[in-house]
C-alpha cells in the first residue's frame, strides 16, 4: 500500500518534476549532454561477464568506495563495476578515478518506469548501496529483479533517524530489502536495527580503508615554491556562511604573523568566484581556476578546481575541516590523516561522530568553536612544529591501525558474488 501511494505520488507529480528538471539543467546541475541516463537511457554496452552495481550519492560516499572498487576489481578478474550518482561534480570525478573494468553511469530518477528500463538494461549481479539514499522504486525494482543488495557503509542521521521513526513502516519495508547492511558506526547499527534491519554486520568505518589521495607532483613542487617558507594552513571542503569565518580567522594570525597564506578548498568549486567576490578587496586574493598564482602579497589562494584536494592536503601541514564551523555535519578528517595532518575541526562534525571521538581519544584531532578559537589553535600549531608532527603522526598510526576494515567488508560482500 505504501508503495502504490509513493508510485502515485510520482505519478500526479511528474508535471512538477520536469519543471524541476528543467531548472536543475539551467542552473547547470544536470549534465546535458548525458541527461537520457537520467531517465535511465544507458549510454554504454553492458560488460559480458559479472556486473557489480554501486550506488553513492555525491562526491564523498563515492570517493569512500573506491578503495573497494580497486581491491574487488583486483581479486575477481571475471567482474565489472559500474559507479551510479547524481550529481555532475561525482561524475565527473569518478571519470577521473576510476580504476579499468569500472564506469560511471547517472542514477536515474526515481519513476518506476525509468528504474524498470534501468534495470532490465543492466541486468546487475550484486547491488551496493553507499552510505544512506534510499530511493523505494530503485530498491524494490532491483530486490524484485532478484539482485542481492548491500547497504554499505550505513549511516543514519538523528533527523533521518526522527523523520523514518515517523514512517516506520515504510521504513521496515526499505530495510527489508537489504540482504546484509553494514553500518558505519555502532550508533547507525542501533539505530538501522531499531527501523527493522535484519542481518546488520558492524566492523567499522569504511573510510578507514581508504588510500591517501593523489596529487600531481609537478603541481606540488610549482606551488611550493610559490608558496616559499611563508605560514600556510588549508580549510577544506569549505561551505557557504563558513568562508566569512575562515577571513576572520585568516586577519587574526596575520596580526601575529604577516606572511601567513591561507588555502581554502570550497567544497562546491562553482562557487570560486562567489566566495572571492565577498572578501573585502583589501584581501589579496588569488583564484586556481583563472590560473591566477600565489604572490608574497596573497593573503587567500582560493583553489576552486576538482580533485586536487590530496596536492593541498600535502601543501598545507596544518588542515581545518570544512562543514564544521557551519551546522553542516563536518567531512571526513580521514584523508588528511592519510597523509599526516595536523587536524582542526569545528563543533559541527555530526556526520563524523564516532571517527571524531576516536580521533580525539587518541589525541590525533582538536576543536575550534569560532574565528577567533580557530586562529589561535591554527598559529599554535604552527609555532610548536613537534606538537605538530605528533598530532599528526598519532592521526595517521590511527588510521593505519583501523585499515582491516576494508577487508572484512569485501570479504562479506564477495560472499554474496
Amino acid at each position: 500500500m505504501l508503495l502504490k501511494l509513493y508510485r502515485l505520488a510520482w505519478k500526479l507529480g511528474s508535471p512538477f518534476i520536469g519543471l524541476y528538471l528543467w531548472r536543475r539543467k539551467r542552473q547547470g546541475k544536470e549534465d546535458i549532454e548525458r541527461f537520457d541516463e537520467r531517465l535511465g537511457v544507458p549510454s554504454l554496452p553492458r560488460p559480458a561477464s559479472k556486473l557489480v552495481w554501486v550506488h553513492a550519492a555525491s562526491v564523498g560516499e563515492s570517493v569512500s568506495v573506491l578503495p573497494l572498487i580497486e581491491e574487488m576489481l583486483n581479486g575477481n578478474a571475471w567482474i565489472h563495476i559500474m559507479v551510479t550518482t547524481g550529481t555532475v561534480t561525482s561524475a565527473k570525478l569518478m571519470q577521473q578515478r576510476l580504476p579499468k573494468r569500472a564506469f560511471h553511469q547517472y542514477v536515474p530518477i526515481d519513476k518506476k518506469e525509468y528504474v524498470e528500463e534501468f534495470i532490465d538494461y543492466w541486468q546487475p549481479d550484486l547491488a551496493i548501496w553507499v552510505e544512506s539514499e534510499f530511493w523505494p522504486n530503485m530498491l524494490f525494482e532491483t530486490k524484485q529483479y532478484g539482485c542481492p543488495l548491500v547497504l554499505l557503509n550505513g549511516r543514519m542521521s538523528d533527523d533521518s533517524f526522527h523523520r523514518w521513526s515517523k514512517r516506520r513502516k515504510f521504513a521496515k519495508l526499505l530495510l527489508s530489502c537489504f540482504d546484509l547492511i553494514l553500518p558505519q558506526s555502532r550508533d547507525d547499527a542501533a539505530k538501522l536495527r531499531e527501523l527493522g534491519g535484519k542481518n546488520i554486520k558492524y566492523f567499522g568505518n569504511l573510510k578507514y580503508g581508504a588510500k591517501p589521495l593523489p596529487f600531481d607532483e609537478n603541481k606540488f613542487h610549482e606551488i611550493k615554491d610559490m608558496i616559499g617558507s611563508r605560514m600556510v594552513w588549508l580549510a577544506a571542503s569549505t561551505h557557504e556562511g563558513e568562508e566569512e569565518e575562515i577571513v576572520r580567522t585568516h586577519m587574526k594570525i596575520k596580526e601575529k604573523n604577516y606572511t601567513v597564506l591561507t588555502i581554502i578548498v570550497p567544497r562546491h568549486p562553482h562557487r570560486g568566484h562567489d566566495i572571492r567576490d565577498a572578501i573585502p578587496p583589501q584581501i589579496h586574493t588569488a583564484l586556481r581556476s583563472d590560473g591566477e598564482k600565489i604572490f608574497d602579497d596573497t593573503d587567500i589562494y582560493i583553489a576552486d578546481t576538482m580533485g586536487e584536494l590530496g596536492l593541498f592536503y600535502r601543501l598545507a601541514p596544518i588542515v581545518f575541516i570544512g562543514g564544521s564551523l557551519v551546522d553542516h555535519g563536518g567531512h571526513n578528517p580521514i584523508e588528511p590523516a592519510n597523509v599526516e595532518s595536523a587536524i582542526i575541526c569545528g563543533p559541527h562534525m555530526e556526520n563524523f561522530a564516532e571517527i571524531v571521538a576516536e580521533f580525539e581519544a587518541a589525541g590525533a584531532i582538536t576543536r575550534a568553536y569560532d574565528a577567533k578559537d580557530l586562529a589561535f589553535k591554527v598559529f599554535e600549531l604552527w609555532q610548536n612544529p613537534q606538537k605538530r608532527t605528533a598530532m599528526s603522526r598519532l592521526a595517521m598510526k590511527y588510521v593505519r591501525s583501523k585499515a582491516e576494515v576494508l577487508n572484512n567488508v569485501i570479504d562479506e560482500i564477495e560472499a554474496l558474488l
